[in-house]
């Protein structure tokens, strides 16, 4: 890859140039991530341990924690290192295998999250067939293809972005390796290939936002015809994914469903993709839910 080009290294840019504003990040950033690896961490012990815990939705819950942990992991460590040096670099291949694995749990976390609404939905609107539509087949199998979606979606974008030749310069106003810092810096024409990854990335965020959404939508509409204390459990598991639905599917869609170009406002925007959903995940999934919160306090009890 190198040879192709003559720049072998990129010099990230990062959140600020100023230094106290970087010692002050470097601490809450730390914090940020070691919330997101303990938080997510204690969903899959406390899902895996409890018996009560088996349905298709703590299933989902425990493999989004883990894409939450494994997408904040490729970004989050390199961007708190780089708060305590001058000169943020990261080599080509590095930012290439950055690129990649931004993009496969990025795309994975879509689809799990379009798995989760599909649950939701089978559940309120279907519960007679619940148990034969959502069997553990079929929920491992929609696991498997988010995670092969994950990587298809993945491996076009690092395809598209590494046919690119680069002759300088090579500094990404950014925090992390992505596509459109990396078109701006293409010495060639990059216009073809962001129109794919607008198809690419673009359409994959819209089409699953539109999917959740008419999901919800649905069930809003079923929800009439519940008990009202029905409607309140309901509301209450749906209106954790809708919140981080938002959270995520909003940034992204400002991110990828526009031309190639870059705005000072990218980077605060995808920290919420890339911390600040991952560290809430754990919270909006157990302050609404009494069901984790008291397998939370048995597991607890026990290890005491």
């Amino acid at each position: 890859m190198e040879n192709r080009n003559n720049v072998s290294e990129f010099i990230l840019l990062g959140l600020t140039p100023d230094p106290n504003i970087q010692k002050a990040c470097f601490g809450l950033f730390l914090v940020f991530y070691t919330a997101i690896v303990l938080g997510n961490l204690l969903i899959i012990v406390t899902i895996k341990s409890s018996s009560r815990l088996n349905s298709p939705m703590y299933f989902f819950l425990s493999y989004l924690s883990f894409v939450d942990i494994s997408y904040s992991s490729v970004t989050a460590p390199k961007m708190i290192a780089d708060f305590l040096v001058e000169k943020k670099t990261i080599s080509f291949v590095g930012c290439i295998i950055q690129l990649f694995f931004i993009h496969f749990f990025g795309g994975t976390e879509i689809f799990l999250l379009t798995s989760m609404a599909y649950d939701r939905y089978i559940a309120i609107c279907k519960p007679l067939h619940y148990t034969t539509i959502m069997s553990k087949n079929v929920c491992g199998l929609m696991v498997a293809g988010s995670f092969l979606g994950g990587f298809l979606h993945s491996i076009v974008q690092t395809l598209l972005t590494i046919q690119l030749p680069f002759c300088g310069p090579n500094e990404i106003d950014h925090y992390f390796c992505d596509v459109h810092p990396l078109l701006k810096l293409a010495c060639t024409n990059t216009y073809i290939v962001g129109l794919m990854v607008i198809a690419n990335s673009g359409m994959i965020s819209l089409t699953s936002f539109l999917v959740l959404a008419v999901s919800y939508i649905s069930i809003l509409v079923m929800l009439r015809t519940h008990s009202f204390e029905g409607r309140l459990k309901a509301l209450s598991t749906c209106a954790s994914h809708i919140a981080v639905v938002i959270l995520y599917f909003g940034p992204c869609i400002f991110i990828y469903l526009r031309p190639p170009t870059t705005f000072s406002q990218d980077k605060s925007v995808a920290l919420f993709y890339t911390i600040i959903t991952p560290m809430l995940n754990p919270l909006i999934y157990t302050l609404r839910n009494e069901e984790v919160k008291n397998a939370m306090r048995k597991l607890w009890s026990k290890k005491v």
